[in-house]
């Protein structure tokens, strides 16, 4: 218990990024290697835009895990690769995530639209398949076949960046079409259907 009762501090009551009152800034200002701080100052600017765009920290839990798994996969394929998250890989990294965060939004915007007009959740992301899914689909495929292309150049660098971003962009758009709905079958609830309105008749006759 006591153990958890630690865990629970030092992940949420006394986490340092948390309890700042000013927010990232301290934070990033004191770190101790430029790629943690762009790493940190990515991240938060990702949750905060996704904060903004959807109102609902449920919203923002169910669009950034996927980019987060991505992100540990995209890292386990570069150790793999012999790189390292560097100032010269991270941008790259960024630009997954970014890519990754428009999937999200073109799926779980138009998700919550369906489900804020009463629509169940399976309704709501079939309509959003129809909707923006081939769109989706089209463009992970497209960016991916577009950068697979590096592997064969002889520039090392460049072909281990090719393979990265493939498959950050064909990983994320498969978590924005496979977890996002998962996750949303957990967190996202469709609103209330609306009361219906009294007949005029029983409305007069009440008032009579």
């Amino acid at each position: 218990m006591n153990q958890l009762q630690n865990f629970s501090k030092g992940l949420i009551k006394e986490n340092p990024v948390l309890v700042l009152v000013l927010g990232t800034c301290p934070t990033l200002a004191t770190s101790t290697s430029v790629t943690n701080a762009l790493g940190m100052g990515a991240a938060a600017t990702v949750v905060l835009l996704c904060f903004i765009t959807f109102r609902s920290w449920r919203a923002v839990v169910v669009a950034v895990l996927p980019l987060v798994l991505t992100s540990f996969l995209a890292e386990a394929l570069m150790v793999a690769l012999g790189m390292g998250v560097k100032v010269a890989t991270l941008p790259v990294i960024a630009l997954g995530v970014g890519i990754g965060v428009d999937y999200a939004l073109y799926i779980l915007s138009v998700t919550l639209a369906q489900l804020r007009q009463g629509k169940s959740l399976s309704e709501a992301y079939y309509r959003a398949l129809l909707f923006t899914g081939k769109v989706v689909m089209l463009t992970g495929v497209t960016l991916a076949i577009g950068v697979i292309t590096w592997v064969a150049s002889p520039i090392k660098f460049q072909a281990d960046m090719g393979l990265l971003l493939a498959f950050m962009f064909l990983w994320n758009m498969l978590g924005a079409l496979v977890l996002l709905p998962a996750l949303a079958h957990f967190l996202l609830r469709p609103a209330p259907p609306a009361a219906a309105p009294a007949p005029l008749s029983s409305s007069l006759a009440s008032a009579r």
